[in-house]
């Protein structure tokens, strides 16, 4: 593969005798002689010394919404740059983004070249303030990340690292400066099902996670739940539990519905009620703020005053609305504290109508009904000449829609649009300028 033909030297090094070299990135602290690859598949040994083949390697990035990443109380509605690359220190049964987090599955095609100067060029030219290292897991990007998290602190842009935290307490302690926001998946509190369903084990994410919070990060932690292997009771209460006793009430957590994917396909997607009587378990027991995810049409997804019961923030899948949330993170109504950061930094959420142009435009309309939520468009410039595209959904009650400029000879540019309700239809209108 054509990405492992280029390398650089890696941070957390342990040079050892006989031309062999130690990762000490994660906790599986892999021991490589000379030509071998860690289990990530992209970390290994080059003349004795450990080094990375993905700096400036990933997948395509897209603009998505704070939400897709399972934080809903920092900048609700935030538009953010997302950063997938390749590997990974784990191999969950389920995982969503195995073609690209499992190495040697990875087709050149779907690699591309970046520098951290390109990523901070992006984001100012596309408005967007949160980065977001998300997708597989960034813990493999280790230093392409901390590299450019460093010039978008300088540009004014925030850090948001979407991870298991399978990760050591010294790779923590290079990256903590340099993130503002984490959303921590902890898989279960069963050491069991870490060994069987994901090849890591517990106890190091839960270090993670406890150092990140004493860190005094924005932090959220999410939970998936698998049918029929942890959307039970006891599986909640373990989770909360752990949350109330570690972290604390004040923390978001996500129960988050599971999608049969990779080598878990033979199942279904988590019943509903589950995750319903999840989010009552995890209430009873004093968290505050309680969330499904991966579901749409119902309140469990929107944030309400844990004093006065007014609904904070509205949402609909990945797409969120102000209500009495005001901007110093009090309700609107009671006056009282509800814990929600850099309200500053949220997107304007109005819906408003995009003026086309004049000139004729090559046009693709989508229908549909049923669970979906979002679609992900994208698209490619192959010309010399700036491009358009004109994206605008058509509603029972109102239309709206956004342009987006293409550069020339840009590879993709991608986006979550969000549908505000479950008849609707998208119309992506394309143009070269």
């Amino acid at each position: 593969m054509s990405f492992k033909g280029e390398y650089q030297i890696a941070n957390l090094e342990q040079r050892l005798p006989n031309n062999e070299v130690r990762c000490n990135l994660s906790p599986r602290n892999c021991k490589m002689k000379e030509g071998q690859l860690g289990f990530c598949g992209v970390r290994g040994n080059r003349d004795g010394r450990l080094v990375t083949y993905t700096f400036g390697k990933g997948v395509h990035l897209t603009e998505e919404l704070i939400e897709t990443e399972a934080i809903y109380h920092f900048a609700p509605g935030a538009k953010i740059l997302s950063l997938g690359n390749i590997g990974c220190n784990l191999n969950c049964q389920y995982c969503q983004n195995w073609k690209t987090s499992q190495a040697k599955f990875v087709e050149d095609k779907d690699v591309h070249s970046f520098t951290p100067e390109s990523i901070i060029e992006t984001a100012l030219r596309h408005n967007i303030r949160v980065l977001s290292w998300t997708y597989n897991d960034p813990v493999v990007w280790h230093e392409f990340v901390i590299a450019t998290a460093k010039l978008a602190k300088k540009a004014g842009i925030k850090n948001l690292y979407k991870s298991a935290c399978f990760i050591t307490e010294e790779a923590l302690d290079e990256l903590l400066p340099h993130i503002d926001i984490f959303s921590v998946s902890i898989k279960a509190i069963d050491e069991a099902y870490y060994r069987k369903l994901t090849t890591g084990w517990l106890q190091p994410v839960l270090e993670a996670t406890k150092k990140i919070y004493k860190a005094g990060k924005h932090l959220e932690v999410s939970n998936l739940m698998i049918t029929d292997v942890s959307d039970n009771e006891q599986s909640a209460r373990n989770m909360a539990g752990w949350v109330l006793e570690n972290l604390g009430p004040e923390i978001p957590l996500h129960f988050v519905r599971f999608h049969p994917e990779y080598r878990m396909r033979d199942t279904v997607r988590t019943p509903i009620d589950r995750l319903e009587r999840a989010q009552v378990i995890a209430k009873e027991m004093g968290l505050q703020h309680v969330y499904l995810g991966n579901v749409a049409n119902t309140d469990a997804t929107s944030s309400f005053c844990n004093f006065c019961g007014s609904k904070l923030v509205h949402r609909f899948g990945l797409a969120a609305h102000l209500e009495s949330l005001k901007k110093d993170s009090s309700c609107g109504n009671c006056g009282k504290a509800v814990h929600f950061n850099a309200l500053d930094l949220q997107d304007s959420l109005e819906n408003t109508e995009t003026t086309l142009p004049d000139n004729e435009l090559v046009r693709h309309t989508y229908e549909w009904r049923g669970d979906i939520i979002s679609i992900h468009v994208q698209a490619k410039n192959p010309t010399n000449k700036e491009a358009s595209i004109y994206y605008r959904q058509k509603t029972m009650r109102q239309n709206f829609g956004k342009r987006f400029r293409l550069q020339p000879k840009r590879a993709f540019v991608s986006y979550w649009p969000n549908l505000m309700q479950k008849k609707s239809g998208w119309k992506l209108l394309y143009r070269i300028s």
